[in-house]
């Protein structure tokens, strides 16, 4: 899983499950020089005035101490501004001759355009709701991180005092954040905050906060320093929480689903740009197939092991009787990475960096805050050789009591590293420290489709070269990414329970039980049309390479093309279609 790009409308629209997943998590660009730079740094500060946090992280240091704006009528006064923006973006692409500076100002355009529609719908359909407790964690946390420099860490103090309202202007964040959810709370027709949402987010404030006392006392701060306004935001979080409970938890809605355009909308703003129908038809096809695939090599795992039962969920769940310890999980996959990079040497699939990439065990806020293995990604703007770390959580915290069983075996290990690591998201993000590629094409044009299928894409170059069982897990992930492209769709549809998906995910996929939960609530309220978008980005990504293969015939060499494909930054597929066409195809 790639954490994606944070947008102001995100911010705008104080809706819990994409700022505090995709916001606080924004990814930058490194300073390229490129023409378009400029224009993009004007973006940048637009969407800095209204969140901050997500500025700094992308590197603008100016912003470090400032926070989120949830001051009254913030969605009229940034929608004002981004209109402001997306109206010199238009004048200057009138007048741009460089074919490549219009390219870089069509994608801003289309990304503030887009934004500015999203939050629009999201004023349209729901009342605001503040997950304070996690949206301060992140704004902490990436300032805290210890890749910055000391005197940028204690730069957290000041915004913590922010947050609680010790310092700056305003009132506390948990008290702007309640009078904007008490602003539209009665007005009619506009939906509440999904209750399962709502009930874990509380139930996880005490873990954010606690993760926020973890990184302030490694922090260079002293606690003397620190204590106090801690103390204030806990018990403002507090108050709050008991407010959500008292008031906003009654009304929460029972139904998962969304408005079908705002669902749609959150399908294009992940790069799938088909209906859901079309989406389901497509996945549903796809599924078969990979299970198919599955019932070739389940018998030929249970021969090697001496089973006798060869289904291949039952295979699965044998091969996980099997676990790595916990203390023995990031030696385990350093050492797969190092196997994996010989394989991408040895049959010239890539070209890899000569740097190493990071790994390490996720801590209980960060596993409340992302339930998967991910990429923790660098900061990129003003980047001081700081890289990508493939953060690997060990239980979800959200199903305690069940087991996490998931990514803690040898078999698994093989995709799951080719996924975040190499030659999937860590790599996409070393091309982008190491090529120069603009602010508009590793920022703005950022989308899961691109940046999600790359990372699946990168588990199917790999598994020809794997052993049976790191091949039987290499299936079951992409059986997984197929399912998520029609169980998100159905749940969000109202076809399907989440009961119902749930059954899929643990009885056909062969996931955990916690794995198969996070996967429900990514669906429904965390984080809803993303999932498609890693099945989808995967089909478009190998459509372009037989189009590339075909065109070029015994002259395509597929490292050339992985390095052009990762070289041209976060494009979405047509972007990237179109590029290929012109500038590797045509020469």
């Amino acid at each position: 899983m790639m954490r994606g790009k944070g947008t102001i409308p995100s911010v705008v629209r104080i809706d819990a499950a994409v700022v505090g997943v995709l916001a606080a998590l924004a990814v930058g660009a490194p300073a390229s020089g490129a023409p378009s730079d400029e224009a993009s740094h004007r973006v940048l500060r637009y969407e800095a005035r209204f969140y901050p946090e997500g500025a700094a992280e992308l590197g603008l240091e100016e912003f470090d101490v400032e926070i989120i704006d949830l001051g009254p009528d913030v969605h009229d006064r940034s929608m004002e501004a981004g209109r402001a923006v997306l109206a010199e973006l238009r004048g200057e692409r009138a007048t741009a001759s460089d074919p490549e500076l219009r390219r870089d100002l069509d994608i801003l355009i289309d990304a503030v355009a887009s934004d500015l529609a999203s939050a629009a719908l999201h004023e349209k359909h729901f009342v605001p709701y503040t997950n304070v407790a996690r949206l301060t964690y992140g704004g902490l946390r990436s300032l805290l991180s210890p890749d910055n420099p000391p005197e940028r860490r204690r730069r957290a103090l000041s915004r913590l005092r922010r947050y609680a309202g010790l310092e700056g202007d305003g009132p506390p964040l948990a008290e702007l954040a309640r009078r904007r959810t008490e602003e539209r709370l009665d007005v009619e027709g506009l939906l509440m905050p999904y209750a399962p949402e709502l009930d874990q987010d509380l139930a996880s404030s005490a873990t954010y906060l606690a993760g926020i006392e973890e990184l302030l006392r490694e922090s260079p701060i002293e606690e003397t320093a620190w204590r106090p306004p801690l103390d204030a935001l806990r018990a403002q979080v507090e108050t709050y929480d008991d407010w959500l409970r008292a008031t906003v938890r009654p009304r929460a809605r029972r139904d998962p689903r969304l408005p079908r355009e705002v669902y749609e909308d959150r399908l294009r703003q992940s790069g799938v740009d088909i209906p859901p129908d079309e989406l389901v038809r497509r996945a549903t096809a796809a599924f078969a197939a990979i299970r198919d695939d599955m019932r070739s090599i389940a018998p030929l795992v249970a021969a090697e092991r001496g089973w006798s039962e060869t289904d291949p969920v039952a295979v699965l769940r044998r091969l996980k009787q099997e676990p790595i310890a916990n203390e023995d999980l990031v030696p385990a996959y350093r050492a797969r990475l190092a196997e994996i990079e010989e394989v991408l040497r040895r049959e010239r699939i890539v070209t890899l960096p000569d740097r190493e990439a990071r790994i390490r065990l996720a801590t209980e806020a960060e596993s409340a805050r992302t339930p998967a293995p991910h990429l923790d990604p660098p900061r990129l703007l003003g980047n001081q050789g700081e890289s990508a770390t493939f953060v690997l959580p060990v239980k979800n915290v959200h199903s305690e009591g069940l087991v996490f069983d998931d990514f803690n075996n040898d078999g698994v290990s093989w995709t799951l590293t080719a996924h975040e690591a190499r030659p999937g998201h860590e790599l996409q993000y070393a091309a982008l420290v190491e090529n120069d590629v603009s602010i508009a094409r590793a920022h703005f044009a950022f989308n899961s489709a691109n940046v999600e299928g790359w990372a699946l894409y990168a588990e199917t170059l790999v598994r020809p070269y794997l052993p049976l069982e790191g091949q039987m897990f290499s299936l079951q992930h992409q059986l997984m990414r197929a399912a998520r492209a029609f169980l998100d769709p159905l749940v969000n549809q109202g076809k399907l329970s989440r009961g119902e998906a749930r059954r899929v995910l643990v009885d056909q996929v062969g996931l955990s039980e916690a794995m198969a939960d996070q996967e429900i609530d990514r669906y429904s309220f965390r984080m809803p049309g993303q999932a498609t978008s890693y099945f989808y980005g995967l089909t478009r990504l190998q459509e372009l390479r037989v189009r590339t293969e075909i065109a070029l015939g015994d002259a395509f060499d597929q490292r050339a093309f992985h390095d052009f494909v990762l070289a041209q930054g976060l494009l979405p597929p047509d972007q990237l279609a179109e590029a290929v066409q012109e500038r590797f195809i045509a020469p």
